[in-house]
């Protein structure tokens, strides 16, 4: 029933119409002339407001102001009645259109702080504008004096302060609450830091200071350095928050402010008013720059991670098209054998008599090619039997000890939880790190250590290669023929490749050299969506 009545135009004018009237009334009677809080009022409706809103806006408060020309015109005069008739939104809806069409101060999800104080500062001069020129036409008392300078200065800082007490602050509830159910409203208000911090620190700071402000003798200066230090909490949340976090600062301070101030057009209060209204908009500027700051970064931040999980998931994909490789290439090796077979069975009925050993060594050398090609791209040790089986007992083991090379592996942890890039990139990163390390033909022995970690709701990988230097030993590896069949399976870039594939992982390559050993330690982290297996 309610929403059927809400989705029709006129209930959602009369509805607008009756809840700004209301708190138009509300806010008349709380704003003074140094603190004019139906300023920010006014302005907060008219930027949140469509542009179809905006009469039943006007009609909302020109009641009061009718009333008021019709009550006072026998004692202020006819001319001022005419002119105080219409309500002050009148005066500054053309500048607040002109505002949105050609700075847009209010965007979706972004406010601009500076755009939003200019528009400030031309609707408090508008105001005072109107409200200067009805005290020129009123009918004055015989004798009474009025100090324009004096009066048009408090009228532009009174709209303005009570424009960065109700403006931002409005601006900053609403961007919270657009688009969202009160559900998940609710979730946000109860998990919102600022309002934590707002409702637990700044607020019994305010009141402590409001206290000691009230019980200190009025021949001190503790009033006045009270007010001036009302700042403080707005530059903290400025810097905490943002823009949003000076608004909420800026309307409490504003508020213990005035309440301060139990004499009005005083030079005291104008002085505070002022020292507020400044902290209040320079909080804001900078609040806004860090807010955007804060944007770029999170932006940033977003096109890393899109970045790193496409060069994580591209990872993944070539090495499944390696694996797809590789099983073609074993498929044409157990072909090259049957055709071998074949053949040879032919030339036995052709030619009982002759010697199949040297094709025979012909075909197994073609197959052994065939076979380290296939390893290569992807080990079929690794395919079958899983990453541990595949370093302890795969083709890197039996090369190293081929060559000479005393070699261990050791794993802990879950590395067999890993994601399947993940795993496939350790074993490529060891496999350019042993060839890097035995590049320098200075080892005798290799030794490599995989532990598994838990870092939060991720798990990673802290991968330890080290190689035991020794001189005299290292005379008796046959390196020429072990350093090729490592190159063959690396890619001939080493150090950097290694560093490239840790940082697509999000992880690092640490190198230390000792007098008996090198020791190379690379950390990786699983990608945040796994590639599968």
């Amino acid at each position: 029933m309610v929403k059927d009545l809400w989705a029709r135009p006129w209930a959602r004018d009369i509805a607008i119409f009756m809840a700004y009237g209301l708190l138009s009334f509300v806010f008349r009677e709380l704003s003074v002339r140094e603190w004019e809080i139906l300023a920010g009022l006014r302005l907060a409706a008219l930027l949140l407001c469509p542009y179809r809103y905006w009469p039943a806006l006007v009609l909302g408060e020109s009641f009061y102001y009718v009333y008021l020309a019709v009550d006072c015109a026998s004692k202020w005069g006819v001319m001022w009645s005419l002119c105080v008739a219409p309500p002050p939104i009148v005066y500054v809806i053309p500048f607040v259109y002109w505002a949105k069409e050609k700075w847009s101060p209010v965007e979706r999800q972004t406010v601009h702080a500076g755009r939003l104080l200019s528009c400030a500062l031309i609707v408090s001069f508008v105001l005072m504008l109107r409200s200067m020129g009805l005290l020129s036409i009123m009918r004055l008392p015989a004798g009474f004096v009025v100090d324009y300078p004096t009066l048009a200065t408090e009228y532009t800082l009174g709209s303005y302060l009570g424009i960065l007490t109700v403006t931002p602050l409005a601006l900053s509830v609403h961007q919270m609450m657009e688009g969202m159910s009160w559900r998940q409203l609710c979730s946000r208000v109860a998990g919102s830091r600022l309002l934590f911090e707002s409702t637990c620190m700044v607020v019994p700071l305010l009141v402590f200071m409001f206290w000691v402000a009230t019980i200190a003798s009025p021949e001190t200066q503790v009033r006045q350095i009270i007010q001036i230090a009302m700042f403080l909490p707005v530059l903290w949340l400025a810097l905490r928050h943002g823009w949003q976090g000076a608004a909420v600062g800026g309307a409490l301070a504003s508020c213990v402010v005035m309440m301060l101030t139990p004499v009005h057009h005083d030079y005291d209060t104008f002085r505070a008013e002022a020292i507020v209204a400044f902290a209040i908009s320079t909080m804001l500027l900078m609040g806004g720059r860090i807010a955007a700051l804060d944007r770029s970064a999170s932006k940033e931040r977003t096109d890393f991670q899109m970045a790193l999980a496409l060069a994580q998931r591209n990872v993944y994909v070539g090495e499944m098209q390696l694996r797809m490789t590789s099983q073609a290439l074993e498929q044409v090796r157990e072909a090259v054998q049957a055709g071998f077979s074949l053949m040879m069975g032919r030339l036995r009925l052709l030619q009982p008599a002759v010697d199949e050993r040297g094709y025979q060594r012909q075909i197994s050398f073609a197959q052994d090619q065939l076979f380290r090609l296939a390893d290569g791209l992807y080990p079929l040790a690794l395919r079958e039997r899983g990453l541990p089986n595949a370093l302890r007992e795969g083709t890197l083991a039996r090369t190293l000890g081929e060559g000479g090379v005393k070699y261990e592996c050791e794993l802990q942890g879950p590395v067999s939880e890993l994601s399947n890039a993940l795993r496939m990139t350790i074993y490529r990163v060891i496999w350019e790190a042993v060839t890097h390390g035995c590049s320098k033909k200075d080892i005798s022995a290799v030794r490599i250590r995989i532990r598994g970690l838990e870092r939060g709701s991720r798990r990673g990988v802290f991968v330890s290669v080290y190689f035991f230097v020794d001189v005299a030993g290292s005379k008796f590896i046959l390196w020429d023929e072990m350093l090729s069949n490592l190159i063959r399976a690396s890619s001939g870039f080493s150090l950097q490749v290694i560093q490239d594939r840790a940082a697509v992982f999000e992880g690092y390559v640490k190198n230390r050299a000792f007098s008996s050993a090198r020791v190379m330690g690379v950390y990786m982290l699983d990608p945040r969506e796994s590639g599968g297996e």
